[in-house]
């Protein structure tokens, strides 16, 4: 990448990039203050980085809990291999899913598509699942029900000591 930021402003600037943008109209500018550039310089770096697939996009996290969504249920699904793909994009774009990914089976966890459902209310959102797994036709397909108990600490991506991504 051709940058017009040094090797270290490109370094402060990721980190920085990792604790979220300002929460102002002109974020780049908040950033090239802090690292003495200018925010033309900050927006082509961000656009480098993007370009060569650093990162697909920016997003906010949501607190969900402090909003008062805590029946927060992650369906666990085991689907056939030539149909996950398929079903995955179904249910992805399903609403009331936030979330919806493939992940390998395990030994003892046959489970290979997972999808993250919030609620306020426990019994609406395993209504709301029913409803979803008899919709897409998969109420008879193994799955189990994973209620969250308790939240961690969420956070965007980290870039490692070197400063590279």
């Amino acid at each position: 990448m051709n940058s017009a930021l040094s090797i270290a402003q490109q370094q402060q600037l990721r980190r920085m990039l990792e604790n979220g943008l300002a929460l102002t109209s002109r974020p780049y500018q908040v950033f090239a203050e802090q690292i003495n550039s200018t925010e033309q310089a900050v927006i082509e770096h961000v656009q480098g980085l993007e370009e060569q697939g650093f990162f697909r996009r920016f997003g906010i996290v949501v607190k969900h809990r402090a909003l008062g969504i805590n029946a927060n249920v992650m369906l666990v699904m085991d689907i056939e291999d030539e149909r996950v793909h398929q079903v995955g994009e179904a249910l992805g774009e399903a609403p009331g899913v936030n979330l919806c990914y493939r992940r390998p089976r395990r030994p003892d966890w046959p489970y290979n598509l997972f999808c993250m459902v919030h609620g306020r209310d426990r019994q609406a959102v395993e209504a709301h699942v029913i409803e979803l797994l008899q919709q897409h036709n998969l109420q008879q397909r193994p799955h189990h029900l994973l209620f969250s108990t308790r939240a961690f600490k969420q956070r965007g991506g980290r870039y490692n000591q070197t400063g590279t991504i």
